[in-house]
């Protein structure tokens, strides 16, 4: 096994092990900490792949900046050491058929897509063209892809809210 490998598996080990604990842990806090570090993860495949530009914007976007927001909105509306309530056996069984669906779904549409060599010379890693190729709108653009990826961030930061805001105790 050479070290390229054993490099990979580390870091794919430090991102799944972070991120299974960010969601099993009941610290917010704590939480946000394996959030950060399975990003990081994240990041470091981005530079083992040699994509220093995205393992860039993800240190910046992702690490610098929306962990930190997570982090300062959960010191201002609750205390950092407080145990989130556990969840009713219900939510936890839709939350893991959601799961499985969205894994099933992914399977499903990999097994059917057939992945073709590309024959074209790669594209110069160039601010001029990363922006063409990020809000392109023809075969080789991501605009679609950027535009899903933003509102799973809007999914995702709604997500952070509703986790942060404490529930109030009914007053009769």
């Amino acid at each position: 096994m050479s070290g390229s490998t054993i490099i990979f598996y580390m870091l794919a080990a430090l991102t799944l092990v972070s991120g299974v604990l960010a969601v099993t842990t009941r610290q917010i806090f704590r939480a946000a900490i394996f959030l950060l570090f399975s990003l990081i993860g994240i990041a470091g495949l981005y530079f083992w792949m040699q994509y220093d530009f995205i393992a860039a914007v993800q240190i910046v976007v992702y690490v610098g900046g929306i962990t930190v927001l997570i982090i300062f909105s959960i010191f201002l509306t609750q205390q950092a050491g407080e145990l989130l309530p556990k969840q009713k056996i219900g939510r936890q069984i839709f939350s893991a058929l959601a799961v499985f669906c969205g894994f099933a779904l992914t399977m499903l549409q990999l097994f059917q897509h057939s992945f073709k060599p590309t024959t074209g010379q790669p594209v110069l890693p160039i601010v001029a063209n990363i922006g063409d190729r990020m809000l392109g709108v023809a075969e080789d653009g991501f605009a679609l892809p950027f535009e899903v990826v933003s509102m799973l961030l809007l999914a995702a930061l709604i997500g952070c809210i509703v986790i942060a805001l404490r529930s109030k105790p009914a007053t009769s």
